[in-house]
């Protein structure tokens, strides 16, 4: 079995959201970092594809529409219920059926595995901000957003993350059975699967079931996550804590399904729901509670009214 020694935290390479593989690097600030070609011509040509993918939307069936925005649904659920509020944060326990799906749906987002993903969202949190956050908002929009993966890490990322702790998911037997079968699964979830129901099912042709139900609703997917760290760190209001980059953004919240209340997440990242509850638009708060309801779910975590009203009163913007 693994051990935090043989944990593949800083082993000189590390995946991208598209499943290339980017060399870890030294990176100083205020130096030229080397650019990882590779993920920049994925990217390019993924994006490409998205635009392409519109000019097919009056021709396909509307089944195939609503597809693709149920696999959206079920790609975000993987990255925000299971990858960031489950594995990341521990903010709430889920029963082994529903962390088989949370890990299906995560495979389906194709933004790398749950272990690496929540490494890197780990160390994002510890050192938010700074040369260790992987993508360090104070860098600008564009790196925050999509190019920290066009470029190798910076070494603080590596060395930073050396000194955490990541032994809960080194024995999570589900999140090693799909670091393990990565590959395979996404292959299966993010691209076989999506394009093979809309034909079966409904006689969708192949050529618009794989560029909606595949190459748009993925890259529009990346896009809503990305916003996370970009937007939801430069705009918006701060009423838990102005001392920090974190906003809390509608826009950002409405894409990605109840990750936009960004400064309270980032103010109290033990909250199962990321959000004060009461406040609208939780998507992934309203599943999770769903899931609780059904059995599935437990030990769901939040902090207090009055914790929070206190934070609002010491450090809050004022906004709210």
């Amino acid at each position: 079995s693994p051990t935090p020694e043989k944990m593949p935290l800083c082993n000189g390479r590390e995946e991208s959201p598209l499943g290339s593989v980017t060399e870890s690097g030294d990176g100083k600030a205020g130096h030229r970092q080397e650019i990882v070609w590779r993920n920049v011509i994925l990217m390019t040509l993924l994006h490409i594809g998205a635009v392409y993918s519109l000019c097919l939307i009056p021709k396909a069936h509307l089944f195939t529409l609503i597809w693709a925005y149920v696999c959206f649904l079920m790609t975000a659920l993987g990255v925000t219920a299971g990858a960031h509020r489950l594995w990341s944060h521990r903010s709430y326990k889920a029963k082994l059926p529903l962390r088989i799906f949370l890990a299906a749906a995560n495979s389906m987002a194709f933004q790398n595995d749950i272990f690496e993903w929540c490494r890197d969202h780990r160390v994002h949190h510890k050192y938010s901000e700074t040369d260790a956050d992987p993508h360090n908002a104070r860098r600008g929009f564009f790196f925050s957003h999509i190019g920290w993966l066009f470029i190798r890490k910076h070494r603080d990322v590596i060395e930073k993350g050396r000194k955490l702790d990541f032994s809960d998911l080194l024995y999570d037997p589900v999140v090693q059975f799909q670091r393990k079968y990565y590959k395979t699964s996404v292959v299966l979830m993010c691209f076989v699967i999506p394009t093979l129901v809309p034909w079966y099912v409904w006689g969708e042709n192949l050529w618009n079931s794989y560029f909606l139900a595949s190459i748009l609703r993925y890259t529009i997917s990346l896009n809503v996550s990305w916003l996370v760290n970009s937007a939801a760190h430069m705009y918006g209001n701060r009423p838990y804590d102005k001392y920090i980059s974190p906003r809390q953004n509608a826009f950002v919240t409405l894409g990605a399904i109840g990750e936009g209340f960004h400064n309270y997440h980032h103010t109290f990242p033990f909250d199962y729901s990321a959000s004060e509850l009461g406040l609208k638009f939780n998507p992934t708060t309203w599943f999770i509670d769903f899931m609780f309801w059904l059995g599935l779910v437990t030990d769901r975590r939040h902090a207090p009214q009055e914790m929070i009203q206190a934070r609002k009163e010491r450090t809050g913007d004022g906004s709210a």
